[in-house]
């Protein structure tokens, strides 16, 4: 297994970290500065795989989770970068307290990487390699917006890619389908946008988990879905406030009737949907079980039992 550096300091001592950093080959740099090579399978072939974890007022929120599903991911795609994931969790550790950033979205990537064989198309001549970078804390829905209710477009161009094709349950970059939804959303006057599968079944959103409340019980798709972190906190918060939780196909008719619409998300923890197409939830404002598991999504965020503290003096 590889050992993590000791010596943390960034390549360019001056530097402000702030704006965002990586960690690349044993050592930390301004994100600006972070490079693959143009012929890194990662690049050209999607060939690579990611996990995302907040950092929540100085400390990760469920850090071992989003890490052991970034193992998971890599042993699916067969990558190994021979890092354990103590090592990893030191990367981390050390590039967002080198940055000083108390609220950061932190990125842990393993690429395919160069082909060592010249004119090799076999993946397993590759050399995997692993990097990690920060930058300040990223929300899916602008908090402004999420206050009061994001707008959702239901993509009618494109639906989401099979899982026969692209294992949803892998963290990637494939893009395509929630690209092309984000333009129709865009157009469409919405916020962002939600993908159906080949049935007509809601799926998800770019960077984000559905789920419908109807009558007390908390509904969110089982198929063709990243199974998010923030996902299962969700269910598990749900569940401890007395709702019925489910995880399984969820038609789009079916969404649409509603009692309150939310999105769950690393990235903004939970927010609000008070509108798909032109359908209105909760009279457009967010709705009283929303706000409940938004309000205690946050307190699980302060807590000592989900948080890893970062020590920012050691850096």
């Amino acid at each position: 297994m590889t050992t993590v550096p000791t010596d943390m300091r960034p390549r360019n001592a001056g530097a402000n970290l702030k704006t965002g950093a990586a960690w690349m080959r044993g050592r930390v740099m301004p994100i600006g500065e972070a490079a693959i090579p143009l012929n890194d399978w990662g690049l050209i072939h999607s060939d690579i795989t990611y996990d995302v974890v907040p950092v929540w007022d100085g400390a990760f929120f469920r850090l071992g989770l989003y890490v052991e599903r970034f193992f998971r991911s890599m042993e699916s795609l067969r990558l190994d970068p021979g890092m354990s994931e103590a090592a990893v969790k030191t990367v981390l550790h050390d590039l967002v307290s080198a940055t000083g950033l108390r609220r950061a979205y932190v990125a842990m990537v393993t690429s395919r990487g160069v082909n060592a064989v010249p004119g090799s198309r076999d993946p397993r001549d590759c050399r995997n390699h692993f990097f990690a970078w920060c930058v300040p804390y990223i929300h899916v829905i602008r908090p402004d917006i999420a206050q009061s209710g994001a707008s959702v477009h239901v993509a009618r161009t494109v639906t989401r890619i099979p899982a026969s094709s692209v294992d949803p349950r892998v963290k990637n970059y494939h893009w395509g389908d929630f690209t092309q939804g984000l333009f129709e959303a865009k157009d469409a006057g919405a916020e962002t946008v939600l993908l159906l599968d080949q049935q007509g079944n809601v799926t998800e959103g770019p960077g984000f988990n559905v789920f419908s409340i109807k009558n007390k019980h908390l509904v969110t798709p089982a198929a063709g879905v990243l199974e998010g972190i923030s996902r299962q906190t969700v269910l598990e918060i749900g569940a401890e406030l007395g709702l019925v939780t489910e995880t399984r196909t969820l038609p789009l008719e079916e969404l649409l009737q509603s009692d309150e619409v939310l999105i769950s998300t690393s990235g903004g923890g939970v927010a609000p949907i008070t509108q798909i197409d032109d359908r209105l939830f909760s009279n457009g404002s967010p709705g009283e079980l929303t706000t409940a598991i938004k309000e205690r999504y946050f307190e699980w965020a302060g807590s000592p039992a989900y948080r890893t503290e970062i020590d920012y003096e050691g850096a």
